[in-house]
């Protein structure tokens, strides 16, 4: 079956025949006068435009998820289900004369008010919309909001908001009741010349009679080229409604995780099980970009400043590629071969990455960028180190991202480890040969030698905050 080219709105249908697809959700909103969604940076990084998603998992179970509507194209909406601000509020009474209807204002509403988390007010409808989505996953952490940028309020107020909320049971309302009607999983839909088939082999087919054809998964990153006109494929294949992409199977030897994972889903799913990807994935972006982001959309980049992609690196992981041809296997160590190319055939799409079932040792992971959670790494470094009874180091893996055209593993630096103990002639001698393993760019972020600097000083902190 094939979803017509409509989606819902705060309850009601939207017709998208005649629509670009490759605008964003943000300005077909503008365009149609649902002006509380607002545009701060379409970046994705400021939260303004923050709406809520209905995602319905494989077992019918639905819940809100926050996104930012300014990198979610119009060609991934058919048969999904929006809210923004203006469907929050109840009228309580019906309008009398020329005045409005006065409005029952919703709890995370009420607690920005009562908490005075609003000046000016033009930020305000993200942060409503986040920490909706948090109240009703009864998450109320920083995180929740980390996506979303006050200039005049300060965050103290924003915080009282979301603490008072966390102090009051859940109401039982319009909302929860519409996550508790059974939703069928998402059909297959075509808009225009952007494709979203709800199967692996379709999709593959797609690719193999339109090559020129892009993938889209979550859209985070294609989905800002897009929103600044500069993404220019004749046609799209989205793979985010392909249930045999978003599945995490976790077995003796291994764990595979589907390449449209959000990684939000990989945080909460494999939490515990590798202290690197835990490291990472709280600094990868904002909530509501790890809600939408995913493994394969990193990998398919290529860029050498994904901040997951050491962390790949680092626990030896193997990229799944399938086409009509077959599937393959790729280990992530001749996956990478120069500035965005990989090793990955035209037609092929990344299926799962597959990692060891446990962590082969000690590990952690670091990011240095200017703002931490929403900007691009200076530099990324994931490291794990298996020692033996002795304190012989027996295992290394010292991977970086930002200091090359590739994300590269300080190969000369691993090397000298295997055999000795972590005393300071080694780390002396490593701290040397990583200051020279790598000739990184100087750029508006950074410079070269800092960017070594830091190749060195991260693993010298790595050893005395886990390994000393």
């Amino acid at each position: 079956m094939t979803t017509a080219a409509c989606f819902t709105l705060n309850g009601r249908a939207q017709d998208l025949a005649a629509a670009d697809p490759a605008e964003s959700l943000l300005r077909w909103l503008k365009r149609h006068h649902h002006t509380g969604t607002k545009e701060g940076c379409a970046d994705g990084d400021c939260g303004a435009c923050t709406v809520a998603l209905v995602e319905t998992a494989a077992d019918g179970s639905s819940r809100y998820r926050a996104v930012n509507s300014c990198l979610m194209p119009l060609g991934l909406l058919p048969g999904r289900e929006v809210l923004t601000v203006e469907a929050l509020a109840d009228p309580a009474a019906p309008a009398a004369g020329l005045l409005p209807a006065p409005q029952q204002l919703h709890p995370v509403q009420r607690a920005l008010v009562d908490c005075a988390g609003s000046q000016c007010g033009y930020c305000t409808p993200g942060f409503v919309m986040s920490l909706f989505a948090g109240y009703y996953a009864r998450e109320f952490d920083d995180a929740v909001t980390e996506g979303n940028l006050c200039r005049c309020t300060g965050y103290r107020p924003i915080r009282d908001a979301a603490a008072q909320l966390a102090a009051q049971a859940p109401c039982a309302d319009r909302f929860t009741a519409s996550l508790a009607t059974p939703r069928p999983p998402l059909a297959a839909a075509c808009l225009g010349a952007w494709h979203s088939p709800d199967r692996l082999d379709a999709a593959l087919a797609l690719k193999a009679a339109q090559p020129q054809a892009a993938w889209i998964a979550g859209g985070t990153d294609l989905g800002v080229a897009l929103s600044h006109g500069q993404a220019n494929a004749p046609a799209y294949i989205a793979l985010d409604r392909i249930a045999a992409l978003q599945a995490i199977e976790v077995g003796e030897d291994r764990v595979r995780i589907g390449a449209c994972v959000p990684l939000r889903e990989i945080e909460t799913r494999l939490a515990g099980r590798y202290a690197p990807l835990d490291g990472m994935l709280p600094w990868f972006a904002a909530r509501q970009v790890r809600n939408r982001a995913t493994l394969g959309g990193n990998l398919g980049t290529a860029s050498p400043i994904g901040d997951l992609l050491p962390v790949l690196l680092a626990l030896d992981a193997s990229v799944v590629c399938r086409s009509v041809r077959g599937e393959r296997r790729l280990p992530i160590a001749d996956y990478f071969l120069d500035y965005r190319r990989t090793a990955r055939a035209e037609d092929e799409l990344i299926v799962a990455v597959e990692l060891p079932a446990r962590l082969p040792g000690i590990g952690a992971s670091y990011k240095v960028a200017k703002r931490q959670t929403d900007d691009i790494s200076i530099v990324a470094a994931s490291f794990v180190i298996d020692r033996d009874a002795q304190g012989r180091v027996r295992r290394a893996r010292l991977a970086y991202g930002g200091v090359a055209a590739t994300p590269r593993r300080a190969l000369e630096a691993e090397a000298f480890l295997l055999g000795r103990s972590l005393d300071a002639a080694t780390l002396g001698a490593v701290t040397a040969l990583l200051l020279q393993a790598f000739t990184p760019l100087s750029d508006h972020r950074a410079g070269a030698d800092y960017r070594r600097a830091l190749c060195a000083s991260l693993f010298t902190r790595f050893v005395a905050e886990h390994l000393a």
